[in-house]
């Protein structure tokens, strides 16, 4: 459920569900909104789940299951994610620490089952887990003018600068934790995160104090993020290994031990994946899952399309054989085969650029 449903109300919004959370889908007109964000800045509200893990153990636990280097400093955030015996990716998740405890941000209606899982591999470590998704409320702010913005009605700290670390202060009358993103959508990116009491009045903030901030919804956020070039969760990464993605952004290859590494240590020693993800420029905007044709031969499958509002053209990324050298391939849409261009990701340069484009 929202934390700001009369906010968003009071802006004619329309809802959507993610998971087990109700979310703002737009206000009325997307694709104006995703102009207002690719020119000056918007504000989302996000529909994340947060597992948190406390106990002095909290960290060992929690870096003995993920891919990436759990920090051990205050302020200090990462991206990681859980594998299964193969390889194969079944969640990611940002893990913040947050002093005494551990924050972790998961994919939304997933917070529950995770700390369930979690509980039951405790055995003697001193730890402590439990879903506190209803605890906060978090807000993302993205665009070129993202850093002036959080300027604009932060109270105490600069802007943090590296990416996925983090500073306290006030928004109002409000406390307020402010995060340098990873740039999902190709522009500059920070989260707030408040008490889940004072969403409503932290957001409206974040809309109608210092610069004025266009409120925006997950069709907006799913145009910037495909334009960007970013790979998703339940369109990329579910069920892949992360090599085929080349997400090493969330992988530490100095860590092992946790479930899936010698997969992963594997095919990065031979030094390619069996495939690889690229971006198309289709004549048509084809159906996820759609086949990818070099001549006769089938080499690989839409993940995602759309039309993009900033090329104002049909855009799309697929998976295809890691070798393949075409220029310009066939994607099968509506019985037939039509045209489709492979370019370089992402789709659409912004004001920064995401930290999961493919590395191979």
């Amino acid at each position: 459920m929202t934390v700001a449903a009369e906010l968003h109300e009071s802006h004619d919004a329309t809802f959507t569900e993610r998971g087990d959370r109700r979310v703002a889908a737009h206000y009325g007109r997307p694709e104006r909104t995703h102009r207002a964000v690719r020119n000056v800045v918007g504000t989302i509200e996000m529909g994340y789940g947060i597992v948190e893990v406390a106990g002095e153990d909290r960290i060992d636990f929690v870096d003995n299951a993920v891919t990436n280097h759990v920090p051990g400093t205050d302020g200090q955030g990462v991206y990681a994610l859980l594998l299964d015996p193969q390889g194969r990716i079944e969640r990611e998740l940002y893990v913040y620490n947050a002093d005494e405890r551990l924050l972790c941000f998961v994919p939304p209606g997933t917070a529950e089952e995770l700390a369930a899982e979690w509980r039951e591999k405790t055995f003697i470590q001193d730890v402590e887990i439990r879903a506190a998704t209803d605890d906060f409320g978090v807000f993302g702010i993205h665009g070129p003018k993202a850093t002036e913005k959080v300027a604009s009605v932060l109270t105490g700290p600069g802007s943090p600068d590296e990416p996925l670390s983090f500073v306290r202060g006030t928004i109002g009358d409000w406390g307020a934790t402010v995060v340098r993103t990873d740039d999902l959508t190709g522009e500059e990116g920070y989260e707030v995160i408040c008490a889940a009491e004072d969403a409503e009045r932290v957001f409206d903030a974040l809309i109608n104090h210092g610069l004025n901030a266009a409120p925006f919804g997950y069709r907006t956020f799913e145009y910037l993020l495909l334009e960007a070039g970013t790979p998703l969760f339940e369109t990329e990464l579910v069920g892949n290994v992360p090599n085929v993605l080349g997400l090493r952004n969330a992988l530490d290859f100095e860590k092992g031990c946790y479930v899936g590494q010698e997969v992963v240590s594997k095919i990065e020693n031979q030094g390619r994946p069996s495939r690889r993800l690229v971006g198309l420029r289709p004549d048509a905007v084809p159906e996820s899952g759609a086949a990818v044709f070099d001549g006769d031969g089938n080499v690989g499958e839409v993940t995602r399309a759309d039309h993009s509002p900033a090329l104002e053209a049909p855009i799309a990324m697929a998976l295809v054989e890691y070798g393949l050298e075409a220029d310009a391939l066939t994607v099968r849409i509506g019985g037939e085969d039509t045209p489709a261009e492979v370019v370089e990701l992402p789709f659409v340069e912004g004001s920064a650029r995401s930290r999961r484009l493919p590395q191979y």
